[in-house]
């Protein structure tokens, strides 16, 4: 049980870094990442948190991978409610000020974007599943047979297109942090010798079993 907590630890602290380094490249004022220039755009059109906008989008992608059949995590449904909630959490109390300075923000972009990438390390290495935009990446992959990097792609050069028609807040930010983030993950991964293929997944059953001490045969307790 102290691994599982100490797996649990991991994912929290995977998850709220990955609220900051949004946040962070949000405030640097050169334009939004692609999912939080889309993101923006439905905050835009109905007046709600941007955070909260990112839960019900985390929601509806989850609920796209399980009619493809897709198994999704405990931690996919933590990525889908605690990302957007600790959004609103550091945007409300307004610990980052928006940069004024052009060259200021894109320091602040790419210290950001290595936030994300060192969140992502935590975050991936408990093992409790793929984010929901991750699972739409593969479910993509697997149906249309193309490249997981070209699926990825085409996702978010699409919700950058809808995003930016919607209001969201498009610039140089944007097309920074899609040219740099994958060298900023894989410097992050290579800084902590970590390779993403050997994690072994858990799915929320595995999880549940687990956190309940029960063994893969056997049933919870009916009620």
């Amino acid at each position: 049980m102290n691994k599982f907590l100490l797996r649990l630890l991991r994912l929290f602290l995977g998850l709220f870094l990955y609220a900051v380094g949004i946040v962070l490249t949000m405030k640097a004022n050169i334009g939004y990442a692609s999912w939080e220039v889309f993101h923006a755009g439905l905050s835009h059109v109905f007046n709600v948190q941007i955070g909260t906008i990112s839960i019900f989008v985390g929601l509806a992608l989850c609920l796209i991978s399980l009619m493809a059949r897709e198994k999704l995590g405990f931690g996919t449904l933590c990525n889908m409610i605690f990302v957007g909630l600790f959004m609103n959490m550091l945007l409300a109390v307004d610990i980052f000020s928006n940069r004024t300075n052009f060259y200021l923000g894109v320091l602040q972009m790419v210290v950001g974007l290595f936030v994300i990438a060192i969140a992502t390390y935590y975050y991936i290495s408990s093992g409790f599943g793929a984010g929901p935009r991750d699972s739409l990446m593969v479910v993509l992959a697997k149906k249309t047979k193309f490249p997981i990097g070209v699926c990825r792609s085409g996702i978010e050069v699409f919700v950058v297109i809808i995003g930016a028609l919607l209001g969201g807040t498009f610039g140089i930010g944007t097309i920074l942090a899609a040219v740099i983030v994958g060298f900023c993950v894989q410097i992050t991964f290579k800084m902590f010798h970590f390779d993403p293929t050997t994690v072994v997944h858990e799915n929320f059953m595995d999880t549940f079993r687990t956190l309940f001490k029960l063994k893969p045969t056997e049933q919870p307790p009916l009620k």
